[in-house]
């Protein structure tokens, strides 16, 4: 059998692998297992026709290869051999994080099984942390799982991670809280962007600093927290236009499906703010990266004028 497997969502693409593994049995490495990767691809076809000594079949884990690039002229090499040749006593899994429908991934859609790990929508993901969560006997209410995602990200393998501590801490018979979710989990840095978006936009200077103090000590770089900062109004922005242009926001935000929770988030945002205000804070934002790069100004200090400037 013949398979490719492949997507953003790593925990759920590995979930998968590991069942073809269990699947497919007793395995010993450099016997009846080969792993490949983009330094030893080009021996892929010598260990398919390499007889697995020993054993009834061979596993092949091709990872990460390069090869579902358009231009790749052992793909097209390979495709041929997979179609004029019949495999027996191989099971052969491609794995890549994104792939090109090039003539490989056209054989093995026609030889074998193509599995796409998309990262699961808003919902799925709420009743999948609320399913987790009730199989330890702990309690979560909807909109705590919605704001346990939002703070986490949508990735499976974090969501995984972190739900657990906030299982063992809740205990079986107790109710995980929003501030549970806030004491324990480890929030992905965009999310605290929105936390300290919505103190700039209520005007709690203290607040804001706080959170941007914070995302330095956990030691992001100050050139990224610039960066994410300058995305995000940028969003707000162009909310903003989007809405005086009556366009699609999802469309003009360029958000994936899984995304569009953060419709209702940005526009609740861009509330807070004037179309010119935040024109001029993009424009102040650019102005402190090309004052810092002369030594003009300490981006620290910069942001920290911004905000306070925006807060009175």
């Amino acid at each position: 059998m013949i398979y490719l497997l492949f997507g953003e969502d790593e925990y759920l693409l590995n979930e998968h692998l590991k069942k073809i593994k269990k699947k497919f049995g007793e395995i010993q490495l450099g016997i009846n297992y080969v792993q490949i990767d983009e330094n030893n691809v080009n021996q892929i076809i010598s260990d398919i026709e390499t007889p697995a000594f020993g054993f009834e079949s061979k596993l092949i884990i091709a990872k990460n290869t390069g090869l579902f690039k358009k231009k790749n002229a052992f793909s097209d090499k390979l495709a041929d051999y997979l179609k004029n040749n019949k495999i027996e006593g191989v099971e052969l899994v491609f794995v890549d994080e994104t792939v090109e429908k090039n003539s490989l991934y056209n054989a093995i859609s026609k030889l074998g099984e193509v599995k796409e790990f998309k990262e699961q929508k808003l919902p799925q993901l709420i009743t999948k942390v609320k399913s987790i969560a009730n199989a330890y006997g702990v309690n979560i209410q909807e909109n705590v799982a919605q704001y346990f995602i939002e703070s986490v990200g949508t990735n499976m393998s974090d969501i995984i991670n972190e739900i657990r501590k906030l299982i063992e801490y809740a205990g079986k018979g107790g109710t995980i809280k929003k501030e549970d979710v806030d004491e324990l989990c480890i929030k992905k840095s965009e999310s605290i962007i929105f936390d300290l978006t919505d103190n700039l936009g209520r005007k709690n200077i203290s607040n804001a600093i706080d959170i941007l103090h914070n995302l330095i000590y956990a030691k992001e770089p100050i050139q990224r927290i610039l960066i994410m900062l300058y995305n995000h109004f940028k969003k707000l922005y162009i909310i903003k236009l989007a809405s005086d242009e009556h366009k699609n926001i999802q469309e003009s935000l360029k958000l994936k499906p899984n995304q569009l929770f953060l419709v209702n988030k940005y526009t609740m945002q861009a509330k807070y703010f004037k179309e010119e205000e935040l024109r001029s804070l993009l424009e102040e934002l650019i102005n402190i990266d090309s004052s810092s790069k002369s030594g003009g100004i300490d981006i620290t200090v910069g942001l920290e004028s911004v905000l306070c400037k925006y807060c009175s």
